[in-house]
C-alpha cells in the first residue's frame, strides 16, 4: 500500500469539525473560461449568495478573450461584485496558484477554490508539471501515459498523455451535482472516482508503482457549482517537490469529480 498521507486532499478533510460540514466561506473563487459555462455558474453563486449559502472575498472569471460573455455580463451591470482576469489560464494559473503557494496557507484563512470548465484541459497537473520543471530541470520531468489502464467503465487516452475516465457509459447533464441517486440510471450511485485512484494506485504491481493518488475533487459545493480547493494543489506541489529531491518518483496526478476524471502520470528524475 502507498503511503498517501501527505497526499493532499487531506487538507479538504482537516478543514471539517467533527462529524460537521466546511463553512461556505471562501476567500477567492475563481471561474474558468468566460463563456457560456463561466457566466452560468457565476449566475448559480449570486443566487448562492442571495440565499446566504456562499459567501466570498473576491470573485474572479478568466477568460483571455476581453469580450468573453461574462465581459458583456459585467458590462451591462448584471454580475456585481465580479472581476474578469483577461489572460491565459496557465498564466493565471502560475500567478495566483504560485502566490499561494509561497506566502503558504494559514488554518484560519478562507480558503480559495477553482471553478473548472467541463472542456477544459489539466490545468493543475500542466501547474505542477511546470513548477517540477523550474524546480528539476526540463529533461528531468515528463508526462507519460498511464502503463495500466483505470477500472472505469468507460475510458480515453488524449494525445498529450492525459487519460481521461469515467463511471458513465452515456452522456451526462453539464449541470449535474453527482447525488448519490444517479439521476440517469435512478439508482445508487455505488461508486466515487477518489476512492477509486486510491484503489488504482494500490492495486498497481510494484514495478509500475505511482505514487499518491494526488487527487482534486471537484465536489458540489453550492446551485449546482462544482469546485477544487486550491490549496489542494499547492500541497500536490509540495509532494512532488519533495518526493522529486529524493530520486526517480512518478505520481498519478488526477483532477476528478465522483463520476469522471482526467488522469495523468507524472515521471520526476530529481
Amino acid at each position: 500500500m502507498v503511503d498517501d498521507t501527505s497526499a493532499p486532499e487531506l487538507s479538504q478533510l482537516a478543514r471539517a469539525s467533527s462529524g460537521g460540514v466546511p463553512a461556505q466561506r471562501y476567500g477567492t473563487i475563481t471561474i474558468v473560461g468566460g463563456g457560456c459555462y463561466g457566466s452560468y455558474y457565476l449566475r448559480q453563486l449570486h443566487r448562492g449568495r442571495r440565499a446566504k449559502a456562499i459567501d466570498w472575498q473576491r470573485l474572479v472569471v478568466v477568460d483571455r478573450d476581453p469580450a468573453c460573455r461574462v465581459a458583456g455580463a459585467l458590462g451591462a451591470g448584471t454580475s456585481d461584485g465580479c472581476e474578469l482576469a483577461t489572460a491565459a489560464w496557465d498564466d493565471y494559473f502560475d500567478r495566483e496558484l504560485g502566490a499561494l503557494a509561497g506566502r503558504g496557507v494559514r488554518p484560519d484563512d478562507p480558503r480559495d477554490a477553482i471553478v473548472p470548465s467541463p472542456l477544459m484541459p489539466h490545468l493543475a497537473l500542466s501547474w505542477i508539471e511546470r513548477r517540477a520543471r523550474a524546480r528539476f530541470g526540463v529533461a528531468a520531468v515528463q508526462r507519460l501515459p498511464l502503463t495500466v489502464p483505470p477500472p472505469t467503465p468507460w475510458q480515453r487516452a488524449g494525445s498529450d498523455g492525459t487519460h481521461y475516465a469515467s463511471y458513465a457509459t452515456w452522456t451526462c447533464p453539464v449541470n449535474c451535482i453527482e447525488p448519490v441517486r444517479c439521476p440517469m440510471t435512478r439508482g445508487h450511485r455505488a461508486w466515487s472516482m477518489p476512492d477509486a485512484m486510491r484503489f488504482y494506485v494500490e492495486s498497481l504491481p510494484d514495478d509500475q508503482r505511482l505514487l499518491g493518488p494526488l487527487v482534486f475533487h471537484c465536489s458540489h459545493r453550492a446551485y449546482g457549482v462544482g469546485m477544487i480547493d486550491s490549496d489542494d494543489i499547492v500541497a500536490a506541489d509540495r509532494f512532488v517537490a519533495d518526493h522529486g529531491a529524493r530520486g526517480h518518483a512518478e505520481f498519478l496526478v488526477a483532477t476528478v469529480s465522483h463520476c469522471h476524471g482526467a488522469l495523468g502520470r507524472l515521471v520526476v528524475d530529481g
